[in-house]
């Protein structure tokens, strides 16, 4: 007699999922979601253009001065037009070189930009921790002083403390950075309050997990997506306020940057000498514009409201 279990064919079971491939296939489906977007894709290229032209700055250009962050003068080539031999994008009015400060600006940028939302992003996500997740009196307490910064027009907060710091490009820093946490502190604990009423929250007090467990297993890792769209929207929005305050004068004099640049060009664009405003307006523009279509985009390919679209 035959046993009826040896003639069955054997059972085949799926392949179980391992973590690291769900987060891989998680990621793909993220970044096809991102690409899919044609205006998503315009501001990763101008994003990564611009990036590629303030890394390759010291190659692109050989300055013959000790910093090259401060523009250099040739008084024997003022007000040249562009395409003047020596000089593409042309000078300005105090023989800066139009080109020179239009890369090397690029690279003022980034620094501005990285340095000033790492710095928010930080403070903000901490203080915003505190306040949605132990709530009561410290939400109370540190709540109403996000209301009094937000209170105040972040422009006009930031140059206040810029003039009071004095002009120069780490007082520029600064400013925006007291300015800019509160946003982030904002997101952060509306976040966390509307996550950790989420069941598997319950479930990980019920086993026993501590609440700083909890807190970075289950609540941060799910509320940190609106703070990562809103700092890649910074990421254009501080160079765009910085550009702002160097071009009242508040940024040290003579620095590569492209506010510092329009500063110096304004007062030739009545006289038919527009190339010195307008070059590296257009930089501030576009890097603005692209860091804002990538943000965009990025939010909606983490809503999953959009999913599935």
């Amino acid at each position: 007699m035959v046993d009826a279990s040896l003639s069955r064919p054997p059972v085949r079971r799926a392949p179980v999922e391992t973590a690291a491939r769900v987060r891989l296939r998680r990621t793909l489906e993220l970044t096809g979601r991102v690409l899919s977007d044609p205006t998503t894709v315009i501001g990763l290229v101008i994003i990564i253009l611009m990036l590629a032209m303030a890394l390759l700055a010291p190659v692109i250009t050989t300055p013959n001065v000790p910093d090259p962050y401060q523009m250099p003068r040739d008084w024997g080539a003022v007000r040249m037009p562009p395409l003047t031999e020596g000089h593409l994008l042309g000078t300005t009015n105090n023989g800066g070189d139009v080109l020179y400060g239009v890369i090397w600006g690029a690279r003022t940028s980034l620094y501005l930009s990285l340095l000033v939302v790492s710095i928010t992003v930080v403070v903000g996500t901490i203080i915003g921790s505190i306040a949605g997740f132990l709530g009561g009196r410290f939400d109370n307490v540190l709540m109403r002083i996000v209301d009094v910064f937000l209170s105040i027009p972040e422009l006009i907060f930031a140059l206040a403390i810029a003039a009071v710091l004095g002009p120069s490009f780490a007082n520029i820093v600064l400013a925006l950075a007291v300015t800019f946490w509160v946003k982030y502190a904002r997101i952060m604990r509306a976040q966390i309050i509307r996550v950790k009423q989420n069941d598997y929250v319950d479930a990980a007090r019920v086993i026993g997990d501590s609440k700083l467990r909890i807190y970075f297993k289950d609540i941060l890792p799910n509320s940190i997506t609106p703070v990562m769209v809103q700092a890649t929207m910074d990421m254009g929005h501080v160079v765009l306020v910085g550009a702002t305050l160097a071009f009242i004068g508040l940024s040290e004099a003579g620095i590569a940057e492209w506010g510092v640049l329009v500063s110096e060009g304004q007062a030739g664009i009545s006289s038919g000498r527009w190339w010195a405003s307008t070059f590296p307006g257009l930089m501030v523009f576009l890097w603005a514009l692209a860091f804002n279509l990538v943000g965009d985009g990025l939010r909606d390919a983490l809503d999953p409201r959009t999913e599935g679209r």
